[in-house]
C-alpha cells in the first residue's frame, strides 16, 4: 500500500560573494593564460585525442574553455559559514510550510564539510532554530540530497516521525585556494526541505541506490599549514577520477533511473521531468543522451552556482518548481551520485510543495 509522503516545502540559500570569470581573469591573468597546464585542465580533458564514451563526448565542446563550462561560483563572504547557510535554508523551509520548532520531530543535516571537526552540524542548526527533536548527521557525499529525500521519507512512511527536516550543504571554497585553477570548478550553498504526509498518491513512489566504490581514493583531504602555521584541509583529485566517471557513469544513471521508475510501476517516458545532480556543465546533456530524454524535461543551473556538491541537485529542483517546470501531480525523477558513497535515483509524484524565498544576484563582482 503506498503511503503518501514526500517533500513538503524546499528552500534554498548562496553566500552572498559572486566570482564570475571575469573576476580570475583581472585578478589572475597569468594563471588564465597557462589554465592548459594547471590542476582543472588535467582533471578535464580527454583521455585519448577522441572521446571514448558519451561522457567524454558531451565533455569535447567544453575543452576550448578554460574554465570548462563555469560561468560564475558563490562563495563565502565574510561572517559566512556552512551553518549560517543552512540556517537561512532551514527556516526559509519552515516558514514556507508553516510550520513553528514544535512540529519538526526530526532533523537530518548533511554538511560537506561541518563546521566543526568530527561533529555534524544538525545539532548546532537544531539549537540555532530552537528545536528540542533529536539530531541525526548522514553522510552520503554529493548524493546526500537524494539519500536523505529517501531515508527521511522511509522514516515518515513507517510512523516513527511525522515532520523531517533536512538541511543539506557544501563549502568547497574552504578547500581550495583561489589561485588554483579548481577553485574555478566550485561554489558554495546550503538546501533544506522538509518530509510530510501529502495528499493521497503523491510523494515518493520508488528509489533504486547503488554503492560508488569504484569512485573510492579518488577524493581526498589532505592537511597543510598556512603562513601562520595554522592547519587547513585542502582538496586533492586523483589524476583519474575524470576517466573513472566517464567509464561508470552511464551505468550508474541507467541503473539508478530505470530501478526507480520500475519500483514506482511507470517507465521513463511516464517522467514529467528530471532532476540531476550537475556536477559539471555538461552533466545534464550527458543525462540526455544516456536516458533518451527530451532536453525540455530538465534543467541545469551549474553554469549559476558551479560544482555545490549535493545542494547541486536541490538548487535546479527549486528552481524548476519556480520556474513552473514543475507542477502539483507531476511525476519527478531526481537523481545524484557522489565519490566512495551512492548513486541514487527517486521517483515522486510532486505535491503542492511550498518553497523559500528565491536567491537574489546581489552582486556583480567582488574581489
Amino acid at each position: 500500500m503506498h503511503i503518501p509522503v514526500g517533500i513538503k516545502s524546499l528552500a534554498v540559500s548562496f553566500p552572498s560573494v559572486i566570482r564570475t570569470n571575469d573576476y580570475y581573469r583581472e585578478k589572475y591573468p597569468n594563471l588564465v593564460a597557462k589554465s592548459e597546464e594547471k590542476t582543472l585542465a588535467r582533471l578535464m580533458s580527454l583521455v585519448n585525442v577522441t572521446p571514448s564514451n558519451e561522457f567524454e563526448l558531451e565533455m569535447q565542446p567544453y575543452l576550448k574553455d578554460p574554465f570548462r563550462g563555469t560561468v560564475q561560483r558563490r562563495v563565502l563572504g565574510e561572517g559566512e559559514s556552512s551553518l549560517t547557510l543552512e540556517y537561512k535554508a532551514a527556516k526559509d523551509a519552515l516558514d514556507a510550510a508553516n510550520f513553528s520548532p514544535d512540529d519538526i520531530d526530526l532533523i537530518i543535516g548533511s554538511s560537506f564539510l561541518s563546521e566543526h571537526l568530527g561533529l555534524g552540524n544538525a545539532a548546532f542548526i537544531a539549537r540555532e532554530l530552537d528545536l528540542t527533536c533529536a539530531a541525526w548527521n548522514l553522510d552520503a557525499t554529493c548524493c546526500s540530497t537524494p539519500i536523505a529525500l529517501q531515508t527521511a521519507s522511509a522514516l515518515v512512511q513507517s510512523g516513527a516521525y511525522h515532520n523531517v527536516l533536512v538541511v543539506v550543504s557544501c563549502t568547497y571554497s574552504r578547500l581550495v585556494d583561489k589561485d588554483d585553477t579548481l577553485s574555478w570548478f566550485f561554489g558554495d550553498g546550503a538546501g533544506a526541505f522538509v518530509i510530510s504526509s501529502l495528499s493521497a498518491h503523491q510523494g515518493i513512489l520508488g528509489t533504486k541506490a547503488i554503492n560508488t566504490s569504484c569512485l573510492c581514493d579518488q577524493l581526498r583531504l589532505r592537511v597543510t599549514e598556512d603562513e601562520q602555521g595554522n592547519q587547513k584541509f585542502r582538496l586533492k583529485v586523483a589524476k583519474d577520477l575524470n576517466k573513472i566517471i566517464g567509464d561508470t557513469s552511464a551505468d550508474m544513471v541507467r541503473i539508478c533511473c530505470e530501478g526507480a521508475a520500475a519500483a514506482a510501476a511507470v517507465t521513463l517516458d511516464d517522467i514529467d521531468f528530471f532532476v540531476f545532480t550537475t556536477a559539471t556543465a555538461w552533466f545534464v546533456d550527458f543525462c540526455i543522451r544516456v536516458l533518451n530524454i527530451d532536453p525540455k524535461r530538465t534543467i541545469n543551473f551549474y553554469p549559476e552556482y558551479a560544482n555545490v556538491g549535493a545542494v547541486l541537485s536541490l538548487a535546479n529542483l527549486y528552481h524548476a518548481a519556480q520556474l513552473g517546470k514543475i507542477r502539483e501531480n507531476d511525476l519527478v525523477l531526481i537523481y545524484g551520485f557522489g565519490s566512495a558513497s551512492s548513486a541514487s535515483a527517486s521517483v515522486m509524484r510532486w505535491g503542492d510543495v511550498a518553497l523559500g524565498k528565491a536567491p537574489v544576484n546581489t552582486l556583480e563582482l567582488v574581489y
